[in-house]
């Protein structure tokens, strides 16, 4: 008896060939993406983040594909086990409940364009520039210590998808140039508090003076755009009594949002420089 070809190894021929397909599909997208991205490499018109971003796009799509193109080749036998798939699909969505919420959240910050490569974020005690982000997690580049520093620590942080769901999301530079900060100083209540605030605010404004302008431009635009009142960007102080014996001085200030740590930094120097400056001549 002769056995046909397609059953030489026990395969089904139909199987055979969504295999073949499957394969084929597999080689063109690997392919396309290598060039896609050599391109992406050598174009001297896209900076290095727009690159990064772009590299990133072209993979996650790729994967996207053939995703999409499993399901369109093999759907004809799937639907032979249709039945069977509703037990195992039961099962396998309490096995992989985290994996599941994972991809949602993934689908979510597309969706909502939540963030995307070079945003800086917070979440869950997490924050950092995003560098990388998958149907799984995303890596930040942390920034720190702690939630008021603004210095890279070096390290990279990743977190699962899935904290979307379950944490709130802070965008820390929403697509504009300049921004209001804040930066508290601690002084005891005994202190000339009021000559304190003088300094700290005159400071402020020497600092901010070389963007002001550009910032309350800034400013005004935010307001058109998303038909809210925008805050003044003028350096502005409060005074917090946070327990007995401590007072706390909340400068907002206005800065550019690559740079606001240098211009903290810069406040933060010259009021202590005329603090002590002032001192000095006191006890003169």
């Amino acid at each position: 008896m002769i056995v046909p070809q397609s059953e030489w190894f026990g395969i089904d021929s139909s199987v055979a060939l969504d295999g073949l397909k499957s394969l084929i599909l597999l080689l063109t997208l690997i392919v396309s993406r290598s060039l896609i991205v050599r391109w992406i490499a050598h174009n001297p018109t896209l900076s290095m983040e727009s690159k990064r971003r772009w590299v990133v796009t072209t993979r996650n799509s790729v994967v996207f594909a053939f995703l999409i193109g499993l399901m369109i080749i093999w759907a004809h036998e799937l639907q032979a086990f249709a039945v069977s798939l509703v037990a195992l699909a039961a099962a396998f969505v309490l096995a992989t409940k985290e994996l599941l919420l994972c991809w949602s959240g993934a689908a979510l910050r597309v969706g909502g364009k939540v963030y995307a490569v070079g945003d800086r974020i917070q979440i869950a005690g997490h924050r950092g520039v995003v560098l990388d982000h998958d149907i799984f997690a995303t890596k930040l580049l942390e920034i720190g210590p702690g939630q008021s520093a603004h210095l890279y620590t070096g390290r990279v942080t990743v977190f699962p998808n899935s904290l979307l769901f379950t944490n709130a999301l802070i965008k820390e530079n929403p697509e504009q140039e300049y921004g209001l900060y804040t930066v508290v100083v601690p002084i005891k209540n005994n202190t000339d508090w009021q000559r304190e605030e003088r300094i700290l605010l005159e400071a402020a404004k020497i600092e901010c003076a070389p963007f002001m302008e550009e910032a309350m431009r800034q400013m005004k635009l935010l307001e058109k755009t998303n038909l809210l009142e925008a805050p003044s960007p003028e350096p502005r102080i409060t005074i917090q009594l946070p327990e007995s014996g401590k007072i706390h001085l909340v400068l907002r200030f206005p800065a550019p949002d690559r740079g606001r740590s240098r211009i903290e930094q810069a406040i933060l120097r010259r009021h202590l420089l005329q603090i002590n400056d002032q001192d000095s001549l006191h006890r003169a």
